[in-house]
């Protein structure tokens, strides 16, 4: 019995050791950063692409030039609701203390300038194939933007999913830097998948998930339940996907689709966003589309 009592002591100690090192916070050292200048005008187009004002402008705050990102916007999941933070220039209630290497670790990476895990629902999934130029252009642009000293607001998330340290073993389990579409070969199509996967994380909410809310990329963009309520997010494969290149570049531009349709919901402010970017980038989405492998 007491060979027993060790053997499980041993397992426990193990287990709880392999625990401590899998959850562990690991972020950028920077080095890819170093000796970056960025540029502001630059970064605008990166943060249009990203939409980060879609999400981190104050509820019910309509387009404003330059956005004020206040935080306040509420995202229910099958998790929670979590809250979108103030990431204005304010050096307290925002981001404004914040070093290039901050940003890129909590965008890319998921991690706070304190070391803690950020949960998935922001998109780093997604942005963590951004190239390092293109967060030092981000960074460059966001210093630039308003302060607001509107605090953030918690996550309202109940346990064990607002245990953080649990966050690192599903980044262990489903972070992966490579692009999921790898059968690109033109300018214009590796442009796109760079826009589509990376930037403007279509995947994000085109991609059905698994039990834990990974992205199950075997059906990439095949389409997922709404997460806000009912509904669906469609196919945009093309198996379902049937608009040509120019269609799809007019709803990218217009918000109206081939059938005279209208952009609703979500989509509206993805619209609002690619409509800003210059035309080949919208083209270069198309072209990327049509390479998708098809999912019925």
């Amino acid at each position: 019995m007491r060979r027993l009592g060790m053997l499980m002591l041993s397992a426990a100690l193990v287990g709880l050791a392999s625990y401590w090192l899998i959850t562990m916070p690991h972020g950028s050292s920077g080095e890819d950063l170093a000796g970056l200048s960025g540029d502001p005008v630059a970064g605008k187009t990166v943060f249009v692409a990203a939409g980060c004002a879609s999400c981190h402008t104050a509820p019910g705050a309509g387009p404003a030039d330059p956005p004020l990102l206040a935080g306040g916007q509420s995202f229910p999941s099958a998790f929670g609701t979590f809250l979108a933070p103030n990431i204005s220039s304010d050096p307290d209630a925002g981001i404004g203390k914040w070093s290039l290497r901050d940003l890129a670790n909590a965008v890319q990476h998921g991690i706070s300038p304190k070391g803690a895990h950020y949960f998935p629902v922001l998109p780093y999934w997604s942005y963590q194939r951004m190239t390092p130029q293109d967060m030092a252009d981000l960074y460059a642009y966001v210093m630039t933007l308003p302060a607001d000293a509107t605090p953030s607001q918690p996550h309202q998330v109940a346990f064990p999913f607002n245990i953080r340290r649990n966050l690192g073993g599903w980044k262990f389990l489903n972070m992966q830097p490579d692009f999921v579409v790898t059968d690109v070969a033109t300018e214009a199509e590796i442009r796109g998948r760079y826009i589509a996967e990376a930037l403007a994380h279509c995947g994000e909410c085109h991609t059905p998930r698994d039990a834990l809310g990974g992205l199950d990329v075997t059906r990439w963009l095949a389409g997922a339940p709404n997460p806000s309520g009912p509904g669906s997010v469609p196919n945009i494969t093309p198996a379902k996907l049937t608009w040509s290149e120019d269609e799809i570049v007019e709803y990218l531009t217009s918000g109206f689709t081939p059938e005279y349709d209208s952009v609703g919901g979500h989509m509206a402010h993805v619209v609002e966003n690619m409509s800003r970017l210059p035309e080949e980038d919208r083209r270069a989405i198309a072209a990327y589309l049509k390479k998708v492998p098809p999912v019925q």
